[in-house]
Order: structure tokens, then sequence, then C-alpha cells
């Protein structure tokens, strides 16, 4: 894939990480480029062999990372402005990467080059142009948000990606990202995107501190605004989490309706159920999926990519999606996707997607990750993904059985609730 990047003439981290300039071609860097960048700013290689080696040496880099956040100097919304073009339509040869059979592209791998850009945007805030490698190991702890802008991406078009740096904590970042697809002579926009990444130290073993971020003129504040009230956001719906407390009484009066509409009106008794005319039982819409964690997959700190986590998440979402309604279903939102644990090379991961909710064409998918140590026979959670799909007709009802089921329901209910504004 060719993924053309350009930048901001104020940021130098964008001239000096992420571009590097014009290339001896005189064309602007592709994406091949743009991670030969970053490897170059974490010491990593692009040998299996020499990069284990290289993390090896990272260990040294603990002495640069700042004592405190008021040790770095601030930063602005353009330090880390990237814009970055995928030109699908101007050169063909990229297109069968992102090509589906029906002739759309491939959202899984849109998933992919919009973590590889928020790393990007990420390091770009944190550039020290005094240092040589980066201490810091950015990565990925959650998608808050995909909102789809529209439902077909074509794969003869130019995609172009815009994002920045709109919020920072002590050591997190949130960048919102852009995505736009140039058709009848202008670019329209497809999705806006919120990832939130961590700075960790280059073990990536504790926290590290980024530089704080000042916000320029009424619009950037408005934004910085928005990232603190987001974070508030996530904290409230952590605690409220059904995994943490009993629901609320009206999704409490939803169970129970759900119950009383699968009761045996002739046998009275509560273990006879019966499935309501055009609905499936939930234990009937799961779909699983094995993958080996090869070396191929790896990121710049020698884990498995997120991105390529995300693509076959959705990958297999889609597809029970896609058995559950029917017929093709269209992404309408990612919501709260969350990296627990890292994913080490060679795991076992095993994908288990679940329709969880149905409303009308809409269908709520839960796809729940977790690597397998057959020496130990440990299985342990590594990623949640929330997908909202809408299909071309009515999709059956869904329908719990045990309690379990219910509160994944109920879980399903509150993230279309969230997404979707009927």
């Amino acid at each position: 894939m060719r993924f053309l990047l350009l930048r901001s003439a104020a940021s130098v981290m964008t001239r000096s990480f992420c571009s590097g300039g014009v290339s001896r071609s005189g064309r602007a860097p592709d994406m091949a480029e743009v991670r030969n960048r970053l490897r170059k700013i974490v010491g990593a290689s692009t040998n299996w062999s020499d990069h284990q080696q290289a993390m090896t040496e990272r260990v040294s880099l603990s002495s640069m990372l700042a004592k405190s956040q008021s040790d770095l100097p601030p930063k602005t919304m353009k330090d880390s402005y990237l814009e970055v073009h995928l030109p699908l339509g101007s050169e063909p040869q990229l297109r069968e990467k992102y090509l589906t059979f029906h002739n759309t592209v491939r959202f899984g791998r849109i998933l992919e080059d919009l973590d590889s850009l928020a790393v990007l945007i990420s390091y770009s805030h944190t550039y020290n142009p005094a240092l040589k490698k980066s201490p810091l190991s950015i990565v990925t702890a959650l998608v808050d948000k995909i909102d789809m802008r529209q439902h077909v991406i074509y794969p003869d078009c130019d995609i172009k990606f815009t994002g920045h740096v709109t919020w920072v904590g002590k050591t997190s970042i949130e960048a919102k990202m852009h995505m736009s697809q140039f058709l009848n002579g202008a670019y329209s926009p497809v999705l806006d995107a919120t990832f939130v990444m961590v700075a960790r130290d280059p073990e990536n073993k504790r926290a590290a501190f980024v530089n704080p971020l000042i916000a320029e003129g009424p619009e950037e504040e408005k934004l910085s605004q928005e990232g603190e009230a987001n974070k508030i956001r996530r904290v409230d719906l952590s605690t409220a989490s059904l995994l943490k407390v009993a629901p609320t009484d009206e999704e409490r009066k939803v169970v129970h309706s759900l119950f009383l509409n699968t009761l045996d009106t002739k046998t009275v008794s509560f273990r006879s159920r019966v499935l309501p005319p055009n609905s499936v039982w939930m234990e009937d819409a799961k779909l699983k999926g094995l993958e080996i964690c090869h070396p191929q997959e790896r990121n710049i700190f020698n884990r498995i990519f997120g991105g390529f986590l995300m693509r076959k998440a959705y990958e297999l979402g889609w597809a029970n999606a896609c058995s559950y309604g029917g017929g093709r279903p269209s992404l309408v939102a990612v919501d709260d996707i969350l990296f627990q644990k890292p994913v080490e090379i060679g795991s076992l991961l095993l994908l288990s997607s679940q329709v969880c909710y149905t409303q009308g064409k809409h269908i709520q998918v839960r796809v729940h990750s977790e690597v397998f140590d057959p020496l130990t026979r440990q299985h342990n959670t590594t990623n949640v993904f929330h997908f909202t799909f809408l299909s071309d007709r009515d999709a059956p009802n869904i329908i719990p059985m045990t309690y379990g089921e219910s509160m994944l329901y109920l879980d399903g209910k509150r993230h279309f609730s969230q997404t979707v504004d009927l």
C-alpha cells in the first residue's frame, strides 16, 4: 500500500518524524517509509531476530523519561496535525489489498490505517528534537468511537485522513481523526474516529508522562473540553458497568418482559421456554475464530499490532451479522474497543462474536478476544469490541435465555443507544 503523508508546515514533529521531507524519488513518503521512520523512533528493526535485540536495548532509554509532566514543553494541536492520502483512485495497483468481493473497501484495512495514524499523531505531539530515539512506548488503549457518515466506501476513489491531538492527560492522549473520499470533484466525509492512546516506558511496564496541550482559540478550546467530557463519560460508564452493579429498574423490567414472552403457556413452568416467532436464541447467534499470532503481524514494540486485532474482530463480527440478518450489513458505528492486555507473538488468539441486541434492521455485535496458553491451559481476555451494523432487511429478535445472556443483551442495548440516533 502507498499511504501518502502530507503535513502542516507548522509541525516540526511531522516534518522530522513523520515525513522527513520529500523522498529521493521526489514524491511524498508512502506508508512503508512512514513505518520505517516509526521503527527509527523506537529503535526497532524489520528483521525479527534483530527486532528482539533492539527491544532489549530500549531499556537504557528509561533515563530519558520526564520525571513530571511539568518538565515537558507544552504543544499545540497544530504540532500533531497530519494529513494522509490513500490514492485508491489515482493508483489502481493499490486497490487489491482493500478490495472486497462486492467491490467495496475492506473496513478492516481502514481500522489498521486509523490505528497507525493515531500512533503517528501521538508521536508528533511528544516529539523531542534533542533525542534520536523516543523513550516512549505509545500504544492504543481504547477506540472510544467511530461514527460512519457514509455507509459505502468506494474502492476506486482517493481517500484522505486528517487528525491531531485534541486532549491530553498526564500519561494519555486523545486523537481525533476524520476520513473523507474524493467524489464528484470534492472530498466527502466518510467517518469520524476518536482514539485514546497511552504512553508507557521503554519496556511498556509503567506509565510515562506526555507533553501538556495548549488550546489556541475557541474552536480548539471546545475540542479540549469535549476531550475532558469524554474522559468523564468513560469513567461514568465504567462505574455503571453490569459487571460491577445491578441493572437499573427499567432494565430489570426489560429482562422480565423477555422472560415472560418466552414462557410456555401450556405448562406454566419457569423452566419451560418457547422461542417467539421471528426470533433467535442468543446461544444460536455466535460465531468463533482462531488466529495464530505470527511475527509478521507485530507492531514496533514486538507485540501484535492493534490494527490487526481490530481487523480480525471486525471481519468476524461482520460475518456473524451477515449470517444472522440474512443480508450484507453495513457498519454504522464502532464503540468502546478496549485494549486490556497486549497480545504476544506466538499467542493463540480466540475470537468469539455474539449478536447481543437487535432493533429493526440494526444488529449489535460484541466480539470478545482472549489468548490461550496451551501449557498452562489459562485463558486471558485481551480485547472487547462493539460493532453496530445495519442490515438491508429487518433482523430477527435476539432472545436471551440465561441471566448472563440477559446482561449481554442489556449491555448491547446500552451500546446501541449510545451510538444510534433513531
